[in-house]
């Protein structure tokens, strides 16, 4: 069977409407109260797209060649990605934001022949040239210093003519796309065409996505791809990427207002501060309809707010349930969550993310930390038991690059199919609706008990004076772990007030069996997140300084 480029979706996109805006890169209002806005068409991205394909087939950058891809979201930063598609290179996605050190690493490992990258990006590998042992091709995008090769503007000078779009065999490597690195090492993981492709239409079904109308409020770069492949406009906000939940949420409202945004894909920090701001100074969306958040589960009450006026009338919200090496598994609407599961998390069951999307298989697995070699129909648990979370979908991505011990980890061989384990404790209801419960790495085991950090941590999140809540465990000089749970409040604290809110807090926790085990908490400044979405605890390092914490008490 034929396998489509993805790249191809721009040509279509292309003929069919040459003139339509695809990306629409905004400033402002800021502090400053100026707006404005710069676009380019549908037409411009394929000719801009077709020039940086034949630039770098004639560096000898092509089919199979690993292109680290170091711009920020920028008209550049679609063309230089599309392009790539069209030559068969292979674009290499990573999160600047999660350190300079951690970034270096993840670039030795994925070892990529070619770089397109900002003038930063060039000097870190001049000043680190171990990090790119086999790196030959150079592209700037920026001004282009001492270190040679081609420049971005010099590309353009390509864009003669269309660009044969090389059209890819089964297996070929399409992208390599890295996790954030914020429950373990960061890990690239490989995407062909295929997956790529029914990933883009499994996102189109899921949300209702109709070219013709919608409009992108493009918080997060990595979905701005597949908005603009599915024929839409992405409006990318005056916001830093890296850092979703620091910003003005002034200038994500005025862009979406202003260009008519109908749909956001972004993280549930981001959305927390824009519903806040909106709510507080009665600010609202008079275009934007659907806000999908995803990297975390979104609290109830981003919901509710969104729902409660930010959001014109017949808005929706969403929290679709994935991950880097396959999503979406499965999706839960906002009102479902209002109308009675969200409550649920209260009492300790854990968090609703829906039921699986089509197409995608979901099991529930006995808990194990090693590896599973061949499927098994004695693997499943029994209905509603708690266990790890197992997904066959034709969107997973089949391998880690490079990285064989974590396929071992991580798949499970089916015959000629495989299944992917997510890493995730969870359940299904009577309902058929799928509950998430914690990473599998995060449980806290007692040598009594086994507790579940989302299913403790809902329990105390529901104290008003509680921002967030973390369950680590911290090893006894005896042996075992004794579960704390940290928390975070919402204003800072004295004293005094630390001590009264830890009795009200271990009261709360004794009323419920899936917490009345729970005997320490600890307040935290601040906790550290991850940086893709701002929204995923750090609980390795929450769990380090609990310890720190209790050392030095003895």
């Amino acid at each position: 069977m034929a396998v489509r480029n993805v790249a191809g979706r721009i040509r279509d996109n292309a003929r069919a409407t040459p003139d339509k805006p695809a990306a629409v890169m905004t400033r402002g209002p800021g502090e400053d109260g100026v707006f404005s806005s710069v676009a380019m068409t549908f037409g411009e991205l394929e000719r801009d797209s077709d020039a940086v394909a034949r630039g770098l087939a004639r560096m000898g950058v092509g089919p199979g060649v690993k292109t680290l891809v170091a711009v920020r979201p920028s008209f550049a930063f679609f063309s230089c990605v599309f392009g790539l598609f069209k030559c068969g290179a292979v674009p290499v996605l990573i999160d600047p934001g999660m350190g300079g050190r951690r970034l270096l690493e993840c670039v030795r490992a994925v070892d990529p022949g070619a770089m397109i990258g900002a003038p930063p990006a060039h000097a870190a590998r001049v000043l680190f040239p171990r990090y790119f042992p086999n790196l030959r091709h150079r592209v700037t995008v920026g001004r282009r210093w001492f270190w040679g090769g081609e420049s971005w503007e010099r590309f353009k000078r390509f864009a003669d003519a269309p660009f044969a779009i090389r059209q890819p065999a089964p297996g070929d490597l399409a992208a390599i796309l890295f996790t954030t690195g914020s429950t373990g090492p960061a890990k690239g993981v490989e995407y062909g065409h295929a997956e790529l492709n029914r990933q883009i239409d499994l996102i189109a079904d899921a949300f209702a996505i109709d070219r013709e109308v919608d409009v992108d409020a493009a918080t997060f770069p990595g979905f701005s791809l597949f908005s603009i492949a599915l024929g839409m406009t992405a409006v990318v906000p005056d916001m830093n990427p890296v850092r979703p939940g620091r910003a003005m949420p002034q200038n994500i409202i005025d862009a979406a207002n202003r260009l008519g945004c109908t749909f956001s894909f972004g993280s549930p920090a981001l959305w927390s501060r824009v519903s806040s701001y909106a709510a507080r100074e009665g600010r609202t969306f008079r275009s934007l309809k659907r806000v999908v958040m995803a990297g975390a589960p979104a609290p109830a009450a981003v919901h509710a707010r969104l729902l409660s006026g930010v959001l014109p009338e017949g808005g929706a919200t969403y929290t679709p349930y994935g991950a880097t090496e396959c999503m979406p598994v499965a999706n839960i609407a906002g009102a479902e969550i209002l109308s009675g599961a969200g409550a649920e998390t209260s009492r300790g069951r854990g968090v609703c993310v829906g039921r699986p999307a089509p197409g995608v298989r979901v099991e529930i697995i006995g808990i194990a930390d090693g590896p599973i070699g061949e499927w098994s129909e004695r693997l499943p648990v029994p209905e509603g038991e708690k266990g790890e979370i197992a997904v066959q979908a034709d969107h997973a991505s089949r391998h880690y690059h490079g990285l064989p011990e974590a396929d071992r980890l991580a798949k499970i061989t089916d015959g000629g199919k495989f299944w992917h384990r997510m890493g995730d404790i969870g359940y299904r209801d009577p309902q058929g609706r799928l509950w998430f419960c914690g990473r599998k790495s995060h449980r806290v085991e007692t040598g009594t008990e086994t507790l579940f950090t989302v299913c403790c941590e809902g329990v105390f999140n529901q104290h008003p004076e509680v921002f967030r809540s973390a369950l680590v465990g911290v090893p006894l000089p005896a042996g075992g772990k004794k579960p704390v749970m940290i928390v975070e409040p919402k204003d800072r604290m004295t004293p005094g007030h630390e001590n009264r809110l830890g009795r009200e807090l271990l009261e709360l926790g004794r009323k419920n069996p899936v917490t009345a085990g729970i005997g320490d908490i600890l307040f935290h400044p601040g906790f550290p997140t991850d940086i893709r979405h701002n929204a995923k605890i750090g609980r390795e390092e929450l769990a380090a300084w609990a310890a720190r914490k209790f050392a030095a008490r003895r």
